[in-house]
Formats: C-alpha cells, structure tokens, sequence
C-alpha cells in the first residue's frame, strides 16, 4: 500500500539547515506530485513545496524560495526537503504528501505522512 513516512525534524538555531525526507512506499514517481505542507500552531496549513506530477514541476513558497531545496531520490525512494538559512518562521509540523497523476500546482494530499516537527530557535 502506499505510505509516506516523514523524518528528519529536529530543533535548530535560526541560519542553521536541516534536511527532512520522506520514503514514500509503493508510488511510482512518474505522474506523482509530492512534495511538503507545513502548519504552525494556530496557523494554515501551508504548502512548502512540490516536485514532479503531470506537468514535471518544482515549486515552493514564496516564504522559503532560495533557501529550500527538493529532491527525488530514485534509489531511495525517498523525497527530500533541504532547508538552509532557518528562520524562526519556519517552525512547523512538516508533512509530506502526494497525489497519484496529480498535478503540483493543485497538491491536495492524497497520501499524507505523519509529520515531522521542525523548531528553529533564535
């Protein structure tokens, strides 16, 4: 079946980096999006980022553009999220999820992970 499992969090110093993966089991990545949503306590869930589907895009927010970084690897079949420069802000519970033939831009979750809290201090 599929299943994503997110891990990775951890706590952090503002400009630190971490890297957050997720092994994504059983999907094939051809005309999968997937990619990262994150929530702040009393916050919208936010979608971070989006790699591959239909349309073979990369994406982010404009929050985290130039400082994070996706990546499929095949051979893990892992996705992975690079987070560089850390800012308080970006304290939140990561997911990651994925739609089978789905688009990025569209990104809903069909598959969703179980999170991984990320904590940047200052």
């Amino acid at each position: 079946e599929v299943q994503l499992q997110a891990s990775g969090g951890g706590l952090v110093q503002a400009g630190g980096c971490l890297r957050i993966s997720c092994l994504a089991s059983d999907i094939i990545f051809e005309g999968t999006a997937i990619g990262w949503f994150r929530q702040a306590p009393g916050k919208e869930l936010e979608k971070v980022s989006c790699i591959g589907g239909r349309e073979e895009a990369t994406s982010y927010a404009d929050s985290v553009k130039g400082r994070f970084a996706i990546s499929i690897d095949k051979a893990k079949h892992t996705v992975n999220l690079q987070m560089n420069n850390l800012k308080p802000e970006d304290t939140a519970v990561y997911y990651c999820a994925a739609d089978l033939f789905g688009y990025c831009w569209a990104l809903r979750g069909q598959y969703w992970g179980q999170g991984t809290q990320v904590t940047v201090s200052s």
